[in-house]
């Protein structure tokens, strides 16, 4: 799986406090909080600051899911780090939704789904392809996190060109119901989706390539440990990504960043950091099942999850109804890392240029976002 910080405890314990670690930045979270609550230095210094400091928290991320999933296999390891992995990807659009910049909530929606389809994936495939040559994984499961995040694409594009087409004020109550009714129904296609991968169905989601591991519980952490150290650095994660959308719209001004960009690309990648971080270990770790579990479940209970939750929790936070309108550069975007996720990954066996051919259109994006300094309508 990965190095094994627990079977030579005491020889190593006192060299690995002086090995450089990422788990250093743990000291950049209370300088973050008193420089937010400071507010003496510039807002860039702040957000840089934070985003640092969530790195460790990730690395935590990673650590606790390696831990339940040797007890739980793929499947469950996978929906529980992409519950956890998402806190702060939801916290930062919560926080983004308070402050109302609705703009970088959309697009940092956006931008989450295509960090796990396009970044996650590409370089999980990238690192475990030249490690492995090649890896085989379960394409049944591939299958169905692809038509769901195909439905999920058309369930966000149909009410995105609704609203488009009756932009008038007389069908604006027209548009709030049709995006309640949206939201209702990706939450329950969410929990059939949840009852069909762990209970009704659970072998199509099977691990082609259990490690051995397994047959040594009692070497490796107990489950309820890994389960604490995913709940406190999950916390951890929220607390930095609530100080780090509080900066991020100044920042952004302050580097000729818009919106988008800032939602798409550098909220995704940061509020993204836990579960990338898992599924890049997975993938190159040779856990290709749980790496695709992972960065697939995580799209898919952005999609089907968080983006609903905010149509519904919004008037309870005092902003207007939250609408699923997104731009039509947004659902292009989206639609070409559906697209050739799915291609890529429907054969069962990964190599390292299919992850280059993922992080190639995951490149283009960011150039094109980055270039362009307004959102294209």
């Amino acid at each position: 799986m990965t190095d094994k910080p627990y079977s030579d405890a005491h020889p190593m314990t006192e060299v690995s406090l002086f090995r450089p670690s990422l788990l250093w930045l743990l000291g950049l979270a209370p300088i973050a909080a008193f420089l937010d609550h400071a507010g003496t230095l510039p807002a860039g210094v702040i957000f840089f600051c934070a985003a640092l400091a969530i790195v460790p928290f990730a690395k935590l991320i990673v650590q606790g899911t390696e831990q339940v999933a040797v007890h739980t296999g793929s499947t469950i390891g996978g929906l529980l780090n992409a519950t956890f992995g998402n806190l702060p990807e939801l916290i930062i659009t919560m926080a983004a939704l308070r402050a109302g910049l609705l703009e970088m909530v959309r697009a940092s929606i956006v931008g989450a789904l295509l960090v796990n389809l396009l970044m996650a994936l590409g370089f999980s495939f990238l690192l475990g392809g030249l490690r492995h040559h090649s890896q085989d994984y379960n394409p049944n499961a591939v299958r169905t996190y692809s038509s769901t995040m195909v439905l999920a694409w058309i369930s966000l594009a149909l009410p995105s060109a609704f609203h488009r087409a009756l932009e008038s004020e007389p069908h604006l109550g027209v548009h709030a119901t049709l995006d309640l009714v949206v939201a209702v129904v990706l939450l329950g296609l969410y929990g059939l989706f949840l009852l069909y991968s762990l209970r009704t169905h659970p072998e199509i989601f099977a691990e082609l390539n259990t490690p051995a591991l397994h047959d040594e519980a009692g070497a490796h952490p107990s489950i309820a440990r890994g389960v604490a150290t995913l709940l406190v650095a999950s916390l951890g994660a929220a607390w930095m990504s609530e100080i780090l959308v509080g900066a991020a719209e100044q920042a952004g001004q302050s580097l000729g960043m818009s919106q988008m960009f800032m939602g798409v690309i550098v909220l995704a990648l940061v509020g993204g950091a836990a579960e990338s971080g898992s599924a890049i270990a997975m993938g190159r770790a040779n856990r290709v099942d749980l790496s695709i579990g992972i960065a697939m479940g995580s799209c898919v209970q952005i999609a089907l999850f968080v983006a609903p939750v905010l149509v519904l929790v919004a008037p309870a936070m005092g902003q207007p109804q939250f609408q699923l309108v997104f731009s039509q550069a947004e659902m292009w975007m989206l639609f070409g890392a559906v697209l050739l996720g799915a291609t890529v990954a429907a054969s069962g066996q990964s190599n390292w240029f299919k992850g280059v051919q993922l992080l190639a259109l995951y490149l283009i994006i960011a150039a094109v976002l980055y270039l362009i300094p307004a959102a294209v309508p």
